[in-house]
């Protein structure tokens, strides 16, 4: 007997809530058998907030068998399985149950796709990286009438943009008759990834308005190329302009203050993130430590660890590697060994730091332990630079020899970092028969860096074989090579400055002179503590007089 529809909408309408308060799987499990009981098993609307429901859990399967039991589902089934398969990156069956929504398997008249189908669909071509097949759904977006819809539109670009295909999503983008802040940010991203920053800034500026993901976006791209200055001086426009700081935009320019060393900005940035209950957020607390680590105070790193209410594995290790960069291996060790009683496992990051502190301090019969424990009881795979740090750890240790018989057994290639800290460490301990050894493979993989040279040329000379010496010369003549000037930063009232060898460039090198050459004798007179300094206040002064080295 035939149920009539308005009993089965009544039907329905009483399970709905049923559905709603529905916690667990093995709750909908029972709902579902009750379904089937009441002959209601091909209402593809019980059936899509039941695929709604597994979609949350990431139960795909059981979602599928739902699916796959409804005869005839409409359009609302269709895409409640498309984006099942798609949230939970299943995307090759996200793609299948499209293209079976448009033949209709059973016969019938196929279901037209809706502009709430277009995204998930465009979001799988994406995932896979199927940008041919993602230009066929846009013919098809084109096809249905939904190509004037913003949210299919930003997920179009959002697929071009993905694939590295801007041309198109410019003509997307400039095709749209309403932008949002989505689609402007889509364009500034695409941009921004590819190191095209004068494009992104250009876009940025073009903004109607900016959104804090605006800002950010444009803060990561300038960092990513190496643009730290930039990057701070977004940072400060994005103030400027009213925009409140969040913990992405956070994160985004803490670590361009750790490359330039900018100590100050680094101080602000933490006490607004205590002011605004952002130290509450583990990830920012994570960056402001690295960042504190990388610019010189270990110390305020540490007492910021130490407050931390929740620490995870990132911060374990943060904390460890910057103990490890400041030579305080004894601490890391400790440090380590709290991390174990506290039941947080440590990664391949964790390992690293541990490892780097043990060939900085020369603690080789602890950095052979510590890579035993990441091999047998972590299961932790080495990567290059975990054997780099056990190169560093038997060169600095004097086992020039175990050092090349370690290379020599190694999985994986050695790469050009490995063997130029062999090449420092024959340096150190007068080796030279192995850092020609060495000096052989950084030819072959880095044959354009000077510095090995000029290192291989000082170990030449320390051993008094000046026939080497010479050779080494006559090579970087006749490669026409040379030395990479030196540069160093200080951070002056908020601003980095930067000291390189050579560069004329800085307006104010006349008054930089003059006070180096105020502060060498003063410094020179200050006692036995200071002397230090004050020589080389003068050295600097006659070298820069020599050479003008000035700021940029």
């Amino acid at each position: 007997m035939r149920i009539s529809t308005l009993i089965i909408r009544e039907m329905e309408d009483q399970i709905v809530p049923m559905l709603q308060n529905c916690s667990n799987m093995a709750q909908l499990k029972k709902i579902h058998a009750h379904i089937l009981k009441s002959s209601l098993s091909q209402s593809s609307f019980l059936s899509t907030k039941i695929i709604d429901m597994c979609n949350i859990k990431g139960e795909t399967d059981y979602a599928s068998l739902i699916f796959e039991h409804v005869i005839e589902p409409n359009v609302f089934l269709y895409n409640a399985m498309i984006q099942a398969y798609t949230h939970n990156h299943l995307y090759k069956q996200a793609v299948r149950i499209y293209r079976q929504m448009l033949t209709n398997p059973q016969g019938g008249s196929p279901v037209l796709a809706n502009k709430f189908t277009f995204p998930f669909v465009l979001k799988a071509c994406t995932g896979l990286a199927y940008l041919e097949l993602g230009k066929q759904i846009h013919g098809h977006v084109c096809k249905f009438g939904t190509s004037s819809n913003s949210f299919v539109e930003n997920s179009l670009m959002d697929m071009y943009t993905k694939c590295d295909d801007l041309s198109d999503a410019h003509r997307v983008f400039d095709g749209m008759t309403e932008r949002d802040v989505v689609s402007w940010n889509s364009l500034i991203s695409a941009h921004a990834k590819l190191g095209q920053m004068k494009k992104a800034t250009a876009i940025f500026d073009s903004m109607p308005e900016k959104s804090i993901v605006s800002w950010t976006t444009l803060i990561s791209g300038y960092f990513r190329i190496g643009c730290y200055s930039d990057a701070l001086e977004v940072f400060h426009q994005m103030q400027l302009a009213g925009m409140k700081p969040d913990e992405i935009s956070i994160i985004a320019v803490l670590p361009a203050c750790a490359q330039l060393g900018a100590l100050e900005l680094c101080k602000w940035i933490h006490v607004y993130a205590d002011k605004n209950g952002l130290l509450q957020k583990t990830c920012v607390c994570n960056a402001l430590i690295e960042t504190y680590a990388k610019s010189g105070s270990i110390d305020q790193a540490k007492q910021l660890f130490n407050g931390m209410s929740e620490r995870d594995v990132i911060s374990w290790s943060t904390m460890i590697g910057g103990l490890a960069n400041h030579g305080r291996a004894r601490e890391a060790i400790r440090l380590f060994a709290e991390m174990k009683k506290a039941l947080v496992k440590p990664n391949s990051i964790t390992f690293l730091s541990i490892l780097s502190s043990c060939a900085h301090s020369g603690f080789l019969n602890e950095g052979l332990q510590y890579f035993d424990y990441m091999t047998k009881d972590y299961g932790i795979k080495p990567s290059v630079e975990h054997y780099g740090c056990m190169v560093d750890l038997l060169g600095r240790s004097g086992c020039l020899d175990q050092a090349v018989e370690f290379i020599d057994k190694m999985p994986i290639a050695p790469d050009a970092t490995m063997w130029g800290s062999l090449l420092s460490a024959c340096r150190t301990h007068g080796n030279i028969e192995i850092a020609i050894i060495a000096m052989e493979h950084l030819l072959e993989l880095e044959p354009d860096d000077v510095g090995n040279y000029v290192l291989l040329s000082n170990i030449y000379a320390a051993a008094g074989k000046w026939d080497g010496v010479s050779r080494m010369r006559k090579l970087m003549r006749s490669k026409r090579m040379k030395k990479t000037p030196g540069c160093s930063l200080i951070e002056v009232n908020n601003v980095v400055q930067e000291f390189v060898a050579g560069d004329e460039s800085n307006p104010l090198s006349d008054e930089i002179y003059r006070m180096l050459e105020l502060l060498a004798p003063q410094l020179s007179r200050a006692g036995p503590e200071t002397a230090i300094l004050g020589e080389g206040c003068q050295n600097i002064a006659r070298f820069w007089n020599q050479h003008q080295i000035l700021t940029s």
